[in-house]
């Protein structure tokens, strides 16, 4: 060391690899200064230009040390006793035009994690640690994360398309998610699911501002896009939803979709709860009560009965059946029951053969609209799994948070490509082979219900993410835009095109002071 008679250059970001993987540790000022008092450097006198003496400095040492925080970054200088900088040493590489690493990777991984930058600011503040600025997240978040996520979204998926084409025809579970709570959803995602691998295959997400501001239709629209979409690439054979009933209409004797040759059918679950709904409301009415009790043993035999009939006709049969088995009778002219013997000391009432409570069910199971749709439930389709999906969206797209549209979507495919990644992942096994299980409770049966454990998600993909978006970055000329460019395809741009402009801080004021000031949802 005491050879060397020139310092150092600070370590630059030329390709992805040189940061990619690396590993990174929180290091306190006080332990760099301690480090940095015994360290010598390999120059005795300042080589600084000075104006005053027009020429170098040559001031002896011994130099002062002076550590802060630039963002992210720990700067170590040592000053001269005329005030010079000796020497510069960042506690992280820096990439083109002067930004630490250490920034950019922050702001990319805070949204790649599914965080916001308000929660982690308010960590960071806590720890004393430095953060990057507010704005410059949201300027390296529009302008090299969003883009690079929905490119590689577009990768993953088209790889999946390619390997359901090999396999024939295919059927898609369909679903609809609003990112609010209550009634003011600004967007919709629509999604698809294969129904043999259970991968995701279509994402749409449709903006409020697409539909002329009716949140009503937004579900149809993202099923009209994601249906026209699928087709072009899929042979779709079944598409299995939830019963919709603008999306039901597409494929009636009037429906646009009726000639395309595609079936749709379903899902179970949400018809077992709306047959649920039926016979609470039913059970509410004077003289009726005991249809409570029954409530949960019609929605089981609606399911056996759709799971083991073939026909319309075996399940009505089975269907009916009900009828008589509520009122103790289990064999009549045309039929019988199909279950085994009961047990005497059972607790559960018989409802009287023509009471009122009987004259209600037999309203509901005979109900002509229902029987009418009841063909669509016998495939036994779930979309379980598309309702597991979108909860795993409040990960990466609370709904206590608003986004712009480009983030919210970007957002919206990263829960998207950890899903795929993660979703053949083998279940845990004990050193003996046998399964690992965990419990949870249902608060609403009052009942432990057990669930095989997985191995822990690896995020494989979550490398090559980053190098993309890395790899952006360092393509590009010039350091971060000043300003926020708005996309040809961003919503935002129906409200100009429409002649509404967007109204200023002041405005805005002046229309909550007149009301009340009231509680809006943070912006991320």
């Amino acid at each position: 060391m005491a050879d060397m008679s020139t310092l150092p250059d600070a370590l630059k970001v030329m390709v992805e690899d040189d940061i990619i993987g690396h590993p990174a540790s929180i290091a306190y000022h006080d332990s760099l200064k301690q480090l940095a008092e015994y360290l010598l450097l390999p120059v005795s006198v300042c080589s600084a230009k000075d104006p005053n003496r027009k020429g170098e400095c040559r001031a002896p040492g011994p130099f002062e040390i002076n550590i802060r925080s630039r963002g992210t970054a720990a700067v170590i200088e040592w000053v001269c006793p005329r005030g010079h900088t000796v020497w510069k040493w960042a506690s992280q590489p820096m990439l083109k035009y002067g930004m630490a690493v250490g920034d950019f990777m922050l702001s990319t991984n805070i949204l790649l994690s599914g965080n916001n930058y308000a929660k982690i600011s308010i960590l960071f503040k806590f720890m004393k640690l430095g953060m990057v600025e507010r704005s410059s997240f949201f300027r390296i978040q529009d302008s090299y994360c969003v883009d690079t996520i929905k490119e590689f979204w577009d990768d993953k998926r088209a790889a999946v398309i390619t390997q359901l084409k090999s396999k024939g025809p295919v059927v898609a579970l369909g679903d609809a998610r609003m990112d609010s709570p209550g009634f003011c959803a600004q967007y919709c995602t629509y999604t698809a699911m294969d129904n043999e691998s259970k991968q995701i295959i279509c994402m749409v997400n449709i903006d409020k501002r697409e539909t002329m501001r009716n949140s009503v239709i937004m579900e149809k629209e993202g099923f009209v896009q994601t249906f026209e979409k699928l087709r072009e690439e899929l042979n779709i054979e079944e598409f299995c939803t939830d019963a919709h009933s603008q999306i039901s209409a597409l494929f009636n004797n009037k429906g646009k979709y009726k000639d395309y040759g595609v079936r749709h059918t379903l899902d179970m679950w949400h018809g077992s709860k709306s047959l649920g709904k039926k016979i609470h409301a039913a059970g509410q009415q004077r003289g009726c009560t005991i249809l409570q009790m029954w409530s949960k043993d019609v929605c089981n035999h609606f399911w056996y009965c759709c799971k083991t009939a073939d026909t319309y006709e075996d399940f009505f049969d089975r269907w009916t059946g009900l009828l008589h088995h509520v009122t103790g009778e289990h064999a009549w002219a045309l039929g019988a029951c199909h279950h085994g013997p009961l047990v005497e000391d059972r607790e559960k009432e018989w409802i009287q053969k023509g009471s009122m409570a009987h004259q209600r069910l037999t309203e509901v199971v005979l109900d002509a609209r229902w029987l009418k749709s009841v063909h669509k439930y016998l495939h036994f389709r779930s979309t379980a799994e598309l309702e597991s999906f979108h909860n795993h969206i409040l990960m990466y797209a609370s709904k206590r948070f608003c986004f712009s549209p480009p983030v919210y979507t970007a957002r919206v495919l990263l829960a998207g490509l950890d899903y795929n990644h993660h979703v053949d992942r083998p279940v845990k096994r004990r050193a003996d082979g046998s399964i690992l299980y965990g419990k949870v409770y249902n608060k609403k049966s009052r009942k432990w219900s057990l669930y095989a454990l997985k191995v822990e998600k690896d995020y494989g993909y979550i490398v090559d993410l980053q190098s993309a978006i890395l790899r952006h970055r360092l393509s590009v000329a010039g350091g971060l835009p000043r300003t926020a460019r708005m996309r040809p395809d961003d919503p935002r741009q129906h409200g100009v095109l429409s002649g509404v402009p967007a109204p200023s801080t002041q405005e805005l004021l002046q229309r909550q002071l007149s009301r009340g000031l009231g509680k809006s949802l943070p912006k991320e």
